[in-house]
């Protein structure tokens, strides 16, 4: 009769223990919900931070372009401008304070291909190549290159003007000059040198093409050969199988 009552308690046992796990089982599922919701809320409101900031950020570049969007096209290097005067300012001063001449002090920083450099944007300031324009502009800026170069000889100069008179050294309209001037050796020597300067300046800008025997002829004169090789350079592609049928005496 003991037998039924022992298993009659390890059923209730083993009830009770189901019982309890499943009311632990249940109660960890709730508490990990609990956490996955959480955890959610974090991601949303790090989500609404991080929007909140690239807002942010939008907004003061718009605000940032806007702004220099009023400024003057050149106000970039007006700035550096004024900070690299206001930077030779104070370099001055402070060279005038210590007895060093400033001029020779910044020569020495400077390299130099960049002495080469700022030379000639000097150079191209003061006698500006805005290319072909006139041949009257051609002409008129040839003559004040040629007259930078001449160093007039004053004692000379005097002499002759003594020598001639002012009124024939002066000559006008109606002064008769063949037989009465006589140029100098030093003179026709530099004449004859200017011009093998130029004549050596323009050898390499026209450059004579080699003759090829061996080419068919089909130009009657030079001009015509260059013509044809303008138009064999636009349309030779186009043209080279009416060409050979030509040769081979195929054309249709």
């Amino acid at each position: 009769m003991e037998e039924p009552t022992s298993s009659t308690e390890d059923v209730n046992q083993l009830a009770n223990e189901g019982e309890s796990s499943s009311t632990t089982s249940s109660n960890t599922k709730q508490m990990s919900g609990a956490d996955k919701h959480k955890e959610r809320l974090d991601k949303l409101k790090a989500l609404k931070m991080r929007r909140f900031e690239s807002k942010k950020l939008n907004r003061a570049e718009v605000v940032e372009e806007d702004r220099k969007g009023k400024l003057p096209k050149n106000w970039e290097n007006r700035q550096q401008r004024a900070e690299y005067k206001l930077n030779e300012i104070e370099q001055r001063k402070t060279c005038d304070e210590n007895g060093i001449d400033y001029d020779r002090e910044k020569l020495l920083h400077v390299s130099a291909s960049e002495a080469e450099r700022l030379d000639g944007i000097k150079r191209r300031k003061k006698d500006p190549d805005l290319g072909f324009s006139t041949f009257e502009a051609a002409g008129a800026r040839n003559y004040q290159k040629i007259t930078k170069q001449i160093q007039p000889d004053m004692e000379d100069y005097n002499r002759r003007k003594d020598e001639m008179g002012e009124e024939l050294f002066y000559a006008g309209l109606n002064t008769l000059l063949p037989g009465k001037i006589k140029d100098t050796k030093q003179g026709i020597d530099k004449m004859v040198n200017d011009l093998l300067d130029r004549k050596a300046k323009k050898k390499p800008f026209s450059r004579r093409r080699v003759y090829d025997e061996s080419k068919d002829v089909d130009y009657i004169n030079e001009s015509n050969a260059r013509h044809n090789k303008r138009l064999e350079r636009f349309y030779g592609k186009y043209t080279a199988e009416i060409k050979q049928n030509l040769e081979r005496g195929t054309a249709v």
